[in-house]
């Protein structure tokens, strides 16, 4: 199956076709994998995200999976690259990993069906969709700053073609150790699908990314952890977590929180209690 990256060669992004531990670029240049300095594999104009979809996370949950799917964005602004750093602010406590396939869009789709949508994906890349839950008192609707703060959505290593999604596996680790182990034949609704629903009222143009769901166990990481989500066939894209160099501001805007809610959310306890209890004192 062809990967493609997008690295910086001699100051310029670039695309490169992965050979074995080399990078090739069209014109010949080449570069080991190891020494390549990455981008995102794609430039979207949109990332669009599903809450709920594979069948672990809703068991965690202990909640009923939604007749359909429902979905959140993610703006261009939160992209990372493989070795990219995560960025938990100074001042927040709850950043999630959250291991995920993401679907590349690559011709113009608009009012597809399900059954055509594969003509539609250029490929798919490995996803984190990490979560800043210190502000998800503020933001659950809409998930803006809980998903969409600068850094959370990294992407890569490479744009792989011609991969099936059926029965593969998803395992994300935490410094060497695994935490999340999952596959996509628990996904409620697959790729095709998802890409057809979001198409039915929004233009999907070449580059978009839409991600597909994570399984059980997202959890807490702190900054000096090495996170590493492995896809089967799409290869393991690692990050690392560090502290913003600044706090978030207190002079303006809704501040982080440790609500019963924030808490069950990030530690996968006590789901029953999720937004009833009242916020922590003291």
């Amino acid at each position: 199956m062809p990967e493609y990256r997008r690295i910086l060669l001699d100051g310029a992004a670039v695309q490169v076709l992965r050979e074995d531990d080399e990078l090739v670029a069209g014109d010949g240049r080449r570069v080991k994998v190891e020494d390549a300095q990455h981008l995102p594999p794609v430039v979207p104009s949109k990332v669009v995200a599903v809450h709920l979809n594979h069948r672990s996370r809703v068991d965690e949950f202990r909640i009923e999976l939604t007749p359909t799917p429902t979905y959140f964005h993610k703006p261009t602004s939160a992209l990372n690259s493989h070795k990219g750093a995560i960025v938990r602010p100074e001042g927040c406590k709850w950043l999630n990993y959250e291991g995920e396939v993401a679907i590349v869009i690559g011709r113009t789709a608009r009012n597809i069906s399900p059954a055509d949508a594969g003509e539609y994906i250029a490929g798919y890349t490995v996803a984190n969709d990490y979560g800043l839950h210190d502000f998800r008192d503020t933001d659950a609707g809409s998930m803006l700053r809980v998903k969409g703060s600068d850094t959370l959505c990294p992407l890569g290593p490479g744009l792989v073609t011609d991969w099936d999604f059926h029965d593969k596996y998803l395992r994300t680790y935490v410094n060497g150790e695994v935490v999340q182990d999952g596959s996509t034949a628990e996904m409620e609704w697959d790729m095709h699908y998802l890409v057809a629903d979001i198409a039915r009222t929004i233009t999907l143009y070449p580059g978009d990314v839409l991600l597909s769901g994570t399984p059980a166990n997202s959890r807490p990481v702190q900054p000096g952890d090495v996170v590493e989500v492995e896809v089967e066939g799409l290869g393991r894209l690692t990050n690392h977590i560090v502290t913003g160099p600044t706090a978030i501001r207190s002079d303006v805007g809704a501040q982080p929180t440790e609500s019963e809610e924030v808490l069950s959310t990030a530690l996968g306890g006590d789901w029953e209690f999720r937004g009833i209890r009242p916020p922590r004192r003291g």
